[in-house]
């Protein structure tokens, strides 16, 4: 998780790696009148399909290969597609607000000023070019300072609670057992590499990221003033001291096992058994003292707490310091941003760093969202558009409730408990009813880095204020203008930002077929994330609790093995395979997503109509929306590195795994037996 944000296990509907154009989570407490959106573009281009792909042998290449064959990904992307599409969209809205914030920024302390001078301040490269790493020199120093391992751990301490990076990784969130009590949670951290496998293996593309991230290392070192050498050297000990930690971190797959993932602890007793942690002290110096905390991976603060000790203070302080100097490369002049773009280009394949505007719009996102996103629904997000939302969901629990009474592998008790599950979903549509306080932020103008520090601070000291108090389900884990949607199991709750809620996915101008297909598709598969081989192990109040019978878990294991074994045997590159395990819930919720909205496209008008559009029946049109959202085209190294880290299949497989296994899409296309993606009925996934 990341250091001290709400702590999440949601299940989104895209990787969090693609793009998404985010801001803070808020809205407006009453719906308001809404300046003119930007003329919507169509939801269901017809101009895509390649009319000499059949259907059934490749419905992903069909329904997108005109577009495919001419899509040109631009040199500052890693994709193109219809996110990339709809988050260039956004992020142009964004511009436009932050632009006029940051000329008219009115009252200290006003959401305009916030994000006003926060964007103007990351703005003045000529400021930032003649700062060099000025700004972290001072954290440098005190680094030198250090003389124990004590005095390490209170340094670090102290940082966390402004901005800083280092081997400790932890937030405050729901008791998965306790769902309506937050507690201080403990995860794996502390490595730079995108994964733990990076630092063993021994594929040529992974020890390609290797090199580059131990050439950013030692080019890091020599910003800051340290000769080459010396450099070289640190690089080392950094290097090894991540390798030790990461030989601590669980997989990815078995990051994905909550059960396993779930280790409450005394505090006391981590006293004894990790003394050169030294628990009670570093959580009260975190300002967060607590007498009991959850650790996701214990291995890793077992080795945490062994390499306190194995490793020299002095290496210790070479470690902190590159903590320091990449966590703070981005914030720093044009040197340390160029070193930090040099190896991500080597990860993602992407050729040209973005413009600057986009770079700090991301940044005042991620520093001040709720005062951006407050400003996005009020001129970007109709009453209209929530309100027809909001009727879509209604439809798709109302379909999903009729599927689960119809499972004839579900005994009639589980039946019912999946349904009072169901009902008891938390929606949340758009943007949030309450703002947060943002009175303490301190923003200037001509303090970027600064005033990072301050809005860090900010999140910092609402993150302690949620200690040991009941869980807020009012609160968000996204923010308004985002393209995405996700489920929280701990607070059973399906969330929908203002910023999905757009063409292609959602268009208000459409026919059902095209919505059904799109958002339609979406809250079906974040309905189906309730249900999934994670979502399933909680109950309706969010609590990790087994509330199936026997017999019924042991069939819901055995398709969830079927579902496995089939995305195991995709291929996307070469010999590189979809990883079934990793990517298990996501597929789930596809194949669930697809038939639950189709469901409730049927109980329209349209969905009982037979008349044709374009040449095309209402059922094929809701195949070709829903083929085409998933319309996007990745770098050879993006995908690589999605395969590793992402638990989405890829685009392609996220069309063709679920519409070889429904039955109504062979009847809308015809597939019959002989084509590539025809499988016989008897084979194919029924789960929800």
């Amino acid at each position: 998780m990341n250091k001290f944000t709400k702590t999440i296990m949601a299940a989104s509907v895209l990787s969090a790696t693609c793009l998404m154009a985010n801001a803070g989570p808020g809205g407006p407490k009453k719906p308001q009148k809404k300046t003119t959106a930007p003329a919507k573009k169509t939801a269901l281009d017809l101009s895509f399909i390649d009319k000499s792909v059949v259907p059934g042998d490749n419905f992903f290449r069909y329904a997108n290969g005109k577009w495919l064959d001419t899509a040109t990904i631009p040199s500052t992307e890693t994709g193109i597609g219809s996110f990339y599409d709809l988050a260039k969209s956004v992020r142009e809205n964004l511009k436009l607000i932050l632009q006029e914030a940051s000329k008219n920024p009115g009252a200290k302390g006003s959401v305009n000023q916030l994000v006003g001078d926060f964007y103007a301040s990351g703005m003045d490269s000529a400021t930032i070019e003649k700062l060099g790493y000025s700004p972290i020199e001072p954290i440098l120093k005190n680094i030198d300072k250090i003389s124990s391992i004590s005095e390490l751990l209170q340094f670090v301490a102290a940082r966390e609670h402004e901005n800083g990076s280092s081997f400790l990784s932890w937030g405050i969130g729901p008791d998965d057992k306790n769902s309506s009590q937050n507690i201080v949670q403990f995860s794996q951290g502390g490595t730079g590499l995108p994964d733990r496998d990076y630092y063993f293996s021994t594929d040529p593309n992974k020890v390609k990221i290797v090199d580059a991230y131990k050439k950013y290392l030692t080019t890091a070192f020599t910003l800051v003033g340290i000769d080459a050498a010396t450099a070289a050297k640190n690089t080392e000990i950094v290097f090894n001291i991540e390798k030790e930690l990461a030989s601590a971190h669980r997989t990815r797959v078995e990051l994905r096992n909550p059960q396993l993932n779930y280790n409450k602890f005394s505090v006391a007793d981590l006293d004894k058994k990790e003394p050169n942690i030294g628990w009670s002290k570093l959580l009260t110096e975190l300002g967060a003292p607590t007498q009991t905390i959850l650790i996701g991976q214990p291995a890793y603060y077992a080795k945490l707490d062994s390499l306190l000790t194995t490793v020299s203070i002095s290496d210790w302080k070479v470690y902190y310091k590159a903590k320091t100097i990449l966590g703070a490369a981005s914030l720093l002049s044009s040197p340390f941003v160029n070193a930090q773009f040099a190896y991500s280009q080597v990860i993602s394949g992407q050729k040209v760093q973005k413009p600057r505007w986009e770079r700090i719009y991301g940044m005042t996102d991620g520093n001040l969202g709720e005062p951006l996103g407050q400003l996005y629904v009020k001129k970007y997000f109709t009453q209209t558009a929530k309100e027809r939302m909001d009727q879509l969901v209604t439809n798709l629990e109302k379909s999903f409730a009729a599927r689960i009474q119809k499972l004839d592998w579900m005994s009639d008790s589980t039946k019912k408990i999946s349904l009072d599950k169901l009902s008891a979903f938390i929606r949340k549509i758009g943007y949030p009813d309450k703002w947060r306080d943002y009175s303490k932020v301190d923003i200037n103008r001509n303090t970027f880095f600064e005033n990072v520090e301050s809005a860090a601070k900010n999140n910092y000291d609402y993150q302690l204020s949620q200690l040991n108090k009941p869980v807020d389900k009012t609160l968000w884990g996204m923010t308004p203008p985002t393209i995405n949607a996700y489920y929280n199991p701990t607070i059973n709750e399906i969330v929908f930002p203002a910023g999905i809620l757009q063409p292609p996915f959602f268009n208000p101008e459409a026919d059902d077929a095209v919505n059904y297909g799109g958002i339609g598709m979406v809250i079906g598969h974040e309905m189906t994330h309730g249900f999934d081989d994670q979502g399933s192990q909680y109950d309706k109040n969010g609590n990790l609790e087994n509330w199936w019978g026997a017999s019924d878990k042991s069939k819901f294991e055995e398709k969830v093995k079927q579902v496995v074994k089939l995305y195991d045997s995709f291929t996307v590159l070469d010999s590189l395979h979809v990883n079934g395990s990793l990517t298990t819930g996501e597929n789930m919720a596809d194949i669930g997503g697809i038939a639950i909205a189709y469901d409730a496209f049927k109980l329209t008008k349209q969905g009982h109509s037979t008349e044709k559009i374009d040449g095309f029946t209402p059922d094929q049109r809701f195949f070709l929306s829903f083929a085409q959202i998933w319309r996007i085209k990745l770098k050879d190294e993006t995908v690589r590195r999605l395969i590793d880290l992402d638990p989405h299949s890829p685009a392609k497989w996220r069309v063709i795994g679920p519409l070889m296994n429904f039955t109504p899409f062979y009847q809308a296309f015809d597939v019959k037996p002989g084509q590539t993606m025809y499988r016989p009925e008897s084979e194919r996934i029924k789960i929800w």
